[in-house]
């Protein structure tokens, strides 16, 4: 603070001032005045430094250019480069099994995820083989299998629906944009965006999704009809509805969730070997192989028998016994792009009425199948000893939703039970993916008229069992024992989802969360001792979040015990400044000027001092610690002096 030419100045050291307007003492930890360059000189470093900073920007471009261009840079965005000149006929052999295992599972999943997404069967086929053949080329897992999802498939029925019936206008559109998107995310290297979404708004939503999926597909098993999406309108028409219930319907739901629950054991039997004898032999391997197998296929396996069942009593002539899936138009669809306006059933759907409609859906359908495929490579990844690339990731994805999109297909996204599918089946490298396709297309081809006889209720069967499968709860425990403010996003985005809709409690989840994360930068708690000088102390940055109340601590320590105290604020940790803090420390030293109070700034960082320096404050002083900033104040207090006081400023991680 400036001084009356009479007086002592406030500098520690008696170090003569350089800048006016400005006190700098201390040696290490601070920055002596005599350390200060002139005005000239500071413009003629800053010319320099304009200069340095073209050339600089000019080599890290070329730099960038050359290795964009460079072969290792290729081998980084085209993945199977690495792997495919050392590709072997024994991978060849075990990728092939795993390839066509994870076939088996995609196919009757295809035909009841599209069911979820209120689109045709075969839209989940269509939205299952083009994306094993673009990941093969572009992606660094070899476990993953893109293909629907129950949360995908969910997240188009509640943005993508069209206004006319059985339409996926809607659904394609979305799956294009969500894959520029991701493509877009991946090349500016955002993958680290699913970091800022927590654990437990992720399982939260995950969790309601589950629930929402899996009570959506109760209408299948007791063969109810038009039944409203939304949680709670759904539960309500449901049981208002029990009384409609078709009895073959729910005989033949349950008999499939009973055979579910039985084949799927099959996969998980745990076989008790002697581990010091000579191992099981070639035959015995081979049967358990072939029961792992049935517990891995189950899905069709009681999709094909609930077929056989319905297919035998409709040529008894009891057609209108169960509720059958119906004609699905057999093939491949034409590869084209999707009609951006189209005109059907003397209903016009314009370009701006498709985006409109869709709206959020394009910025939370593509960070949601980020998450999903992100969280399910990392997992495999970790289990197999191997590294993903998240932003090569993003790319492979991104480019599979874009050509999927020709063939008529929804958002598409990694598959956490098939990527386990295809890792217990002894995966070797992505070309898997090929044969996972190749099945899929042939089954276009084939098998369609087969499909026609498999039952609502069989389909509701399978939807259910891999839904029910999601929901942990298991994890509220876990954050209870853990820490236990981790439990307010979680139940704040489980009731959100059920309550509001899937696409707000996602977004209110994450505000939560991001609140809980900010909040103890914004209001730091406050331990006051008694004493005369005031030392307030920052325990961490000093960001815009917490400036306004930091000016409220000051103050309220400069009126402490109804004195005019001088305070020194100990800044000894604050590793960080924005211009909001330089504007808020502006302005407690101008108060305190108008206060007649002294403020001393202690035990700033050098790198941090640098900044301030630039930012030119007036009046401003600095002392390398907090004990030669007291020292300074307490020379110049009234002799009613009884010692310091200290105000502590925490920052927690949590509330």
């Amino acid at each position: 603070m400036s001084r009356d030419s009479g007086e002592r100045e406030p500098l520690l050291g008696n170090q003569p001032r350089k800048r006016a307007g400005s006190n700098y003492t201390g040696e290490e930890g601070g920055l002596s005045s005599s350390a200060l360059p002139p005005s000239h000189e500071r413009e003629t470093e800053e010319e320099e430094s304009i200069m340095g900073f073209t050339v600089v920007v000019k080599r890290a471009a070329k730099k960038q250019i050359n290795a964009c261009c460079s072969k290792e840079n290729l081998k980084t965005k085209l993945p199977i480069t690495k792997w495919l000149p050392k590709y072997s006929l024994q991978a060849l052999q075990c990728d092939l099994i795993a390839g066509l295992t994870v076939g088996l599972t995609v196919i009757p999943q295809g035909l009841a995820y599209a069911k979820i997404a209120d689109l045709p069967p075969q839209y989940g086929l269509y939205s299952a083989f083009m994306g094993c053949f673009v990941y093969c080329f572009l992606g660094t897992a070899k476990d993953i299998t893109l293909g629907p999802t129950a949360i995908m498939s969910l997240m188009t029925a509640t943005f993508a629906t069209s206004p006319i019936e059985e339409d996926a206008t809607y659904a394609i559109v979305l799956c294009l944009i969500t894959g520029c998107v991701q493509l877009l995310l991946g090349l500016l290297n955002l993958g680290i965006l699913v970091n800022f979404i927590s654990y437990p708004v992720i399982n939260a939503f995950t969790s309601a999704a589950a629930i929402t999926i899996g009570f959506g597909q109760v209408k299948g098993i007791l063969g109810l009809t038009h039944i409203p999406r939304d949680f709670p309108e759904m539960v309500y028409e449901t049981c208002k509805k029990i009384p409609e219930t078709k009895i073959w319907d729910l005989v033949m739901g349950l008999v499939c969730l009973a055979l579910l629950y039985v084949l799927k054991k099959l996969r998980t039997i745990n076989w008790n070997d002697d581990l010091d004898g000579p191992g099981p032999n070639r035959c015995v391997r081979f049967c358990r192989y072939l029961i792992w197998l049935i517990g891995t296929a189950s899905n069709a396996i009681v999709v094909i028998s609930a077929s056989g069942v319905a297919a035998i009593l409709i040529s008894q002539g009891k057609n209108n016994t169960l509720s059958i899936t119906g004609h699905l138009k057999p093939g491949l669809p034409d590869f084209k792009p999707p009609d951006f306006s189209y005109t059907k059933d003397n209903i016009t759907i314009t370009a701006s009425t498709i985006f409109s409609d869709i709206g959020a859906g394009f910025g939370i359908v593509p960070l949601l199948g980020l998450v999903e495929l992100i969280a399910i490579g990392k997992a495999f990844a970790r289990q197999n000893h191997y590294k993903i690339y998240p932003s090569q990731e993003l790319i492979a994805i991104g480019f599979a939703n874009i050509i999927s999109c020709f063939v008529g297909s929804y958002p598409v996204t990694g598959s956490f039970s098939r990527t386990a599918v295809n890792s217990q089946s002894g995966v070797k490298t992505p070309a898997s993916g090929i044969f996972t396709g190749v099945l899929i297309v042939l089954a276009l081809f084939t098998l369609t008229p087969l499909f026609y006889y498999i039952p609502k209720s069989a389909l509701s069967a399978v939807i259910i069992f891999s839904v029910i499968q999601m929901v942990d709860v298991m994890v509220v425990k876990k954050l209870w024992k853990t820490n236990k403010i981790d439990l307010i996003p979680l139940f704040i985005t489980f009731l959100s989802c059920l309550g509001v809709g899937m696409e707000y409690g996602i977004l209110i989840g994450i505000g939560v969360s991001m609140i809980i994360l900010l909040y103890p930068s914004a209001r730091p708690k406050i331990k006051v001792e008694p004493g005369g000088v005031k030392v307030v102390k920052l325990d961490q940055g000093l960001l815009f979040p917490a400036v306004e109340y930091l000016q409220e601590c000051v103050l309220e320590a400069n009126e402490a015990d109804g004195k005019n105290n001088s305070v020194v604020l100990d800044c000894s940790h604050v590793s960080a400044l924005d211009y909001t803090a330089i504007q808020g420390i502006t302005e407690l030293i101008v108060d305190f000027k108008s206060r007649e109070a002294k403020l001393v700034f202690a035990g700033f960082p050098k790198n941090v001092l640098k900044h301030l320096q630039v930012a030119d404050i007036p009046e401003l002083t600095v002392s390398s610690t907090v004990q030669e900033g007291c020292k300074l104040l307490q020379e110049e207090l009234t002799p009613e002096f009884s010692g310091v006081q200290h105000i502590k400023v925490e920052y927690n991680s949590r509330l």
